[in-house]
């Protein structure tokens, strides 16, 4: 039985929890990205009363929340102020000052605060290499004489 929410581990789940949540920008007057259960809300804050309408998103979005027995995991929410001349306002969900960020994982992309890629370079080519490593303390076998063909085959067959 569901008492809230939408069925887990079904095929009409995910789509009976975005007609769910189909809602949740109604109210807001920030825009809202949506994705399965993550929810970014997106302003540009250049002065004092753009920063009070997204502290007022943030308190609808929780009173949303609530009204749908969906509570938000205020611990797992962050800020990322982006641009060099942002003031870094302190917003605040049910009562708890929100930590502050300077890169966030997004659908398994880095994103920093600067908007540049070095950092999903870096973590790009850490995580190759690592494969890489993994492959060459795998196959214990090397002769110069195999040919490259041979050598796919072999890995193939590792596989």
């Amino acid at each position: 039985m569901v008492s809230s929410g939408v069925p887990q581990g079904s095929v009409l789940g995910p789509v009976l929890f975005l007609i769910f949540i189909n809602d949740l920008d109604s109210a807001l007057v920030s825009m809202i990205l949506k994705f399965a259960d993550d929810t970014k809300v997106l302003r540009k804050a250049n002065s004092d009363k753009d920063r009070e309408i997204i502290q007022h998103d943030l308190h609808r979005v929780l009173n949303w929340s609530y009204m749908w027995h969906m509570p938000c995991n205020t611990i797992k929410c962050v800020v990322m102020h982006l641009g060099a001349r942002n003031a870094q306002h302190t917003y605040v969900m049910e009562s708890r000052p929100l930590e502050v960020v300077t890169e966030e994982k997004d659908l398994g992309v880095t994103v920093c605060n600067n908007l540049k890629s070095a950092r999903q370079r870096q973590l790009a080519y850490a995580k190759s290499s690592a494969a890489l490593s993994l492959i060459s303390r795998t196959i214990s076998f090397k002769s110069a004489s195999v040919h490259p063909t041979e050598a796919n085959q072999i890995l193939i067959g590792l596989t």
